[in-house]
Order: structure tokens, then C-alpha cells, then sequence
């Protein structure tokens, strides 16, 4: 019989850190104190005591909150709003697959910024909106999905003065924020944003559980305002009910508790992956995530990501290589995704990788 998958493709946790009692509690909870507001059609904005959780969470106004059906929904919303086709968008190298996907639909000109381990390279960034305008900025400043990374506290200030300087929107896409392993993140950019010129979106997926669908954007209180428009256009509202179920999580500490269980799970996962990485494939370069789902390995020039997974689904594992995640390039890169594997199953992941790498090299022509 065939070794069952290990799995690092997926960008969700296994069933296994899921908080099902929780949410079973703050569904009936929902059902029994807000089932007229749950089963009801609300407005673009979302759930009214949940939008106000949130604005508190951030210290702004509820007026600069929307909720939405997940932050995927949210972005795309953002970028039909803010961009048309021929438009100049900033985008890290690499990136979320879906971002690069969304802004290829819409017609725009994706530009490639490269990351560093301290994130963004904002000199680069600098460089090309300065040799002409950009309409948009993409970043991900918190356990980069796919590349691991963080964006260090003056990168941030400097893209936020840049903003103001250059006239461009950031769209500051976080939703790992509430998973870090060591130390409280930096400032978020819509905090240190004195020009309107940030929105902000983040998710309970990764907090409660993907099935939920709910996210959340937050900016200047006229974009919020036109953004709901469109939603209320688009679906007259976001889905009550699980909205609804994650207020009742959010209110009672049930989230807060959720998050601190996760990331335990989470950081022995990523330490079980860095340990056996460091082990079994010496010669992988990658950033040590500082929390998320995420890291991003580099292998040798001679490796093909491609070519890899393709023998790795031979030796029952996979991942998704890196060439999904970049406008060019990335043919010797790929992206491991912890959150989805158990950590008593990582080394004997990262060992079926191995296998997979020695048998495409012994084939290859010295």
C-alpha cells in the first residue's frame, strides 16, 4: 500500500488544531442571543458588533471597518476599486499567487520588487516608482506568504513617507499578524498612515479557521464607505451567521485563547521543518519564519521546483513550487507550508523530498 501524502502545499492548518468545540459553543451562543442579526440580511459593512471588535483591536473608529466574506474577497473588491487596466502595481517577488493572479485579470502592469529577509526592498521600490508613478503597493509585511519574511519597523515608515511623497496606496495584506512566535509585530503601516494613503486587510482564517470566511478591511473612513457600496452592489451583505459566530469568539476571549493554542502548535511545527531541513538538506537557503504558515527554500541551481514535485508526488509528498509565486524566476525555489503537516510528520516530509532530489540528480547527465 502507498504511504499516505504529507502535504505541505496547503496554506491551512490540519484538522487536528482546528478549534471545533469553540466554535460549536459560539455558534449556539450566536443562535441563541443574535439569531435575528445572524439569519438576517445586514449591509455592506458587516456585522455591526463584530465591526466595532475590530475597530477597537486597532484603535480606530468603526467607521474605518468593513467586514467581509475573507480577506481574498476583500483584496479583490480593493483592487477593482482602486485599479484599471495599465495601471502600475508594486508587487513583492515573490508573491501570493492569487494577488498576481486577481491583478493579471484586471489588466494591470505588474512590477516586481524583490524581497529581502527584512522584507520589501524599499530602495528598489523607490527607484521604480520615481522613474514612473505606480498607482498601487502590495505587501505583506507579516510572515510573508510564501517567502517567511517580515518587514522590518523603518521599511514600513519609509513606504508609508514614500506613499505620502509619491502619491501611490498601500495595500497592507496581514493576515498572519496575530501569529507571531517570538516578539509583537511592528506597527502595522495604518497605524503610522498620517496621508490616508493605507488599507489594511487582515482574516479570522487563520485565527479561527479558513471555513469560516471572514475578513476584514480597514482604511480612511470615505474609502471604507465607497468600498461598502460596492459590496452591498456586489451582495447586499457578507454572510451574518458566521460572522456572527466569530463576534460571539471574539467577545467572550474564546479567539484570544484559540490564537495562543495555535501558535504553540504552530511554532513546534516550524521548529520540527527548520530542524529537519538544516539536517537532511544542508545546502537549502531560506529565512527563518518569525511566525504564519510559511517558508520559503531555495535549493541549488541545478534543481528544478518543478521537475521536483513531480518526483516528490512519486515519494508521497508535496509542496508548491516556487515559479507559481513570481512574475520570473523562482525555477530553483518552493514554498512549504508547516500550518498543514503535524510536526511528527515533517521529517519524514522533508526526507521524501530528499529521496525525490537524490533520484532527479542520479538521473541527470554529470
Amino acid at each position: 500500500m502507498a504511504a499516505e501524502v504529507i502535504s505541505f502545499a496547503r496554506g491551512a492548518p490540519s484538522a487536528d488544531i482546528l478549534p471545533v468545540e469553540a466554535v460549536r459553543e459560539a455558534a449556539g451562543r450566536a443562535l441563541a442571543d443574535d439569531w435575528q442579526r445572524a439569519l438576517s440580511y445586514g449591509t455592506g459593512v458587516g456585522h455591526p458588533g463584530l465591526r466595532e471588535w475590530i475597530a477597537e483591536r486597532h484603535e480606530l473608529e468603526p467607521a474605518q471597518v468593513m467586514v467581509t466574506n475573507g480577506s481574498l474577497e476583500a483584496g479583490a473588491m480593493l483592487f477593482q476599486h482602486l485599479v484599471g487596466a495599465g495601471d502600475r502595481v508594486i508587487v513583492e517577488q515573490p508573491s501570493y499567487d492569487r494577488t498576481l493572479l486577481l491583478l493579471e485579470r484586471l489588466g494591470a502592469e505588474r512590477v516586481g520588487v524583490a524581497l529581502a529577509a527584512d522584507g520589501l526592498d524599499v530602495e528598489q521600490l523607490e527607484a521604480a516608482v520615481r522613474e514612473q508613478p505606480a498607482t498601487l503597493v502590495h505587501a505583506i509585511p507579516n510572515f510573508h506568504n510564501p517567502a517567511g519574511c517580515t518587514l522590518s519597523a523603518p521599511k514600513r515608515e519609509r513606504l508609508v513617507e514614500l506613499a505620502a511623497e509619491l502619491g501611490f496606496r498601500i495595500f497592507e495584506d496581514d493576515p498572519y499578524r496575530e501569529l507571531s512566535f517570538e516578539e509583537v509585530p511592528s506597527p502595522t503601516m495604518l497605524s503610522l498612515d498620517g496621508s490616508d494613503r493605507v488599507i489594511y486587510a487582515s482574516s479570522f482564517s487563520k485565527t479561527v479557521s479558513p471555513g469560516v470566511r471572514v475578513g476584514y478591511l480597514a482604511g480612511p473612513a470615505e474609502e471604507i464607505g465607497k468600498l461598502a457600496k460596492r459590496a452591498s452592489e456586489v451582495y447586499i451583505s457578507p454572510n451574518m451567521l458566521a460572522e456572527s459566530i466569530v463576534w460571539e469568539l471574539c467577545r467572550s476571549g474564546a479567539l484570544d485563547e484559540n490564537i495562543a493554542f495555535v501558535k504553540g502548535a504552530l511554532r513546534e511545527r516550524r521548529d520540527a521543518l527548520v530542524g529537519a531541513l538544516r539536517e537532511q538538506l544542508p545546502e537549502a537557503e531560506f529565512v527563518v519564519p518569525g511566525g504564519g504558515y510559511f517558508l520559503w527554500l531555495t535549493l541549488g541551481h541545478d534543481a528544478d521546483s518543478a521537475e521536483l514535485l513531480s518526483a516528490a508526488r512519486e515519494e508521497g509528498v508535496a509542496f508548491v513550487a516556487g515559479p507559481d509565486f513570481m512574475l520570473d524566476g523562482g525555477r530553483s525555489s518552493l514554498r512549504l507550508s508547516f500550518a498543514s503537516v503535524p510536526a511528527e510528520l515533517i521529517g519524514e516530509g522533508v526526507a521524501r523530498i530528499c529521496r525525490a532530489l537524490e533520484r532527479i540528480r542520479a538521473a541527470s547527465p554529470a
